[in-house]
């Protein structure tokens, strides 16, 4: 595990390195419930599909293992209570095309500004990182929440495919975003993320 561990602060939320002793609660988290209410709207047309927490420790214990690249998720804390998870993924790394992900698990964190911040958090932190050019999130149109959080932080409509996605019998369209490295440096909506991670890092 990396020694230099990194811990992003907002009004809201910390963004922090997850740990080995993180890993139960988010198993709790992710797998506690049959149907669990973020699951409605976080890609709800793939099946949540349990494993057992021997395969999730082994997975979680990889990714934080890495050294090459930072951490693909890092913990979402609010009041120290784990919330939620922010992530990457490169869709085409070759091209630094990079792709974003939130969940917040717990309802009494919705619509308080709290996925708002991480993502604003969470977009500062790639742009420092790695030498992007844009930061891209893919949703669904039944995630409308989704769509006006990425529009709070400056991401534009760049692609629509229609009634691609089925779900409980209705048809919905799959809803690419993103922001490009210049529109975000002239909203200049992460400079405080850029002060508070270079003081919380070790």
């Amino acid at each position: 595990m990396l020694n230099d561990q990194t811990n992003l602060i907002g009004n809201k939320v910390q963004l922090r390195d997850i740990q080995l002793d993180d890993f139960l609660e988010l198993y709790q988290l992710t797998y506690g419930e049959e149907k669990p209410e973020w699951k409605n709207w976080d890609a709800p047309y793939f099946p949540l599909k349990p494993i057992s927490f021997e395969e999730f420790q082994e997975g979680m214990r990889e990714r934080i293992e890495d050294t090459i690249e930072p951490r693909t998720r890092m913990i979402i804390q609010s009041n120290n209570e784990i919330i939620g998870i922010v992530s990457y993924y490169w869709e085409h790394k070759p091209s630094n095309w990079l792709e974003i992900g939130i969940v917040i698990y717990k309802p009494d964190y919705w619509n308080g500004g709290f996925g708002t911040e991480s993502l604003r958090l969470w977009i500062q932190y790639l742009f420092i990182e790695f030498s992007l050019v844009r930061i891209g999130l893919t949703t669904w149109s039944g995630n409308v929440r989704m769509m006006k959080v990425a529009e709070k932080l400056g991401m534009k409509l760049e692609g629509q495919i229609r009634k691609c996605r089925l779900h409980d019998g209705i048809y919905y369209d799959s809803i690419r975003m993103g922001i490009l490295r210049e529109e975000w440096n002239e909203k200049k909506l992460g400079d405080n993320a850029i002060s508070l991670r270079r003081m919380e890092r070790d």
